[in-house]
């Protein structure tokens, strides 16, 4: 069972908003991940580090209910994703490296489309609020194809949220991102920070030790590593290297 949380006073334990219990997956005849077992309290954030196919975006996906896992227990929120995945998506915001974004559509048009679908009372409000919060108010009535790639990922943050969901799922949010998007995410991070519960999988040491009240290393599909906050960058950069062979270090 996946371990309590407790408060810094160790009092009272905190309410955990993701427990996953061996969780598995494959694809054809490849288990791509092998009983993973953690839970993220409410208003945590999980860093999740590892090399490349590790299983971490597949874990991410799971909990988003995108994909189904072969066995274990996954609750989002209080909501079991397997037996009652719509409460979930709801809970949910997920920010990938697919935008989820059409294309022929303007910013102001793909939002109302979200809105619409997860039942924004304040629509236009809540709309007009995000666009000038990630800097593209300007932009609001050109379409999406002609957005550059940091626009686009400020777009799919806007969207993630736009439901104010529980939870915030982050797939290298900062991949790719030129200087100016980056403090944007970053700004926008820290005045969301207390009003979420994220889980991050990032290749990024330095944004995963920032942001992160928990740590954890997963490679082959297993959880090698994981402790609370409160280690510096060299010594984690060493006991990466420790764990994952070949992994890059950024």
């Amino acid at each position: 069972m996946a371990a309590a949380h407790y408060r810094r006073d160790g009092a009272t334990p905190l309410e955990i908003e993701i427990e996953v219990e061996g969780l598995r997956k494959t694809f054809g005849r490849r288990e791509v991940l092998k009983g993973l077992t953690f839970s993220v309290p409410r208003g945590g954030f999980l860093s999740i580090f590892g090399p490349n196919g590790a299983g971490k975006t597949t874990t991410l996906r799971v909990l988003a209910t995108l994909l189904t896992a072969r066995e274990g227990s996954v609750k989002v929120a209080g909501h079991d994703v397997r037996e009652d995945p719509m409460p979930v998506r709801r809970a949910v915001g997920f920010i990938s490296h697919n935008a989820m974004l059409y294309p022929d559509l303007t910013a102001q048009e793909n939002l109302r489309f979200y809105a619409d679908m997860y039942g924004v009372a304040d629509r236009e409000a809540r709309i007009t609020e995000l666009l000038e919060r990630l800097e593209l108010s300007a932009r609001r009535h050109d379409a999406v194809r002609a957005y550059s790639k940091g626009m686009r990922q400020r777009l799919a943050i806007a969207r993630a949220i736009l439901h104010r969901p529980r939870v915030l799922l982050l797939d290298e949010p900062h991949s790719g991102l030129d200087p100016r998007a980056v403090d944007i995410l970053d700004g926008l991070l820290t005045d969301i920070r207390e009003e979420h519960t994220f889980v991050m999988v990032t290749h990024d040491i330095a944004k995963g030790l920032e942001w992160g009240s928990q740590l954890m290393i997963v490679e082959g599909g297993r959880i090698v590593y994981e402790r609370a906050a409160g280690v510096d960058r060299d010594s984690f950069s060493a006991v990466y290297r420790e764990h994952v062979r070949d992994g890059s270090v950024l």
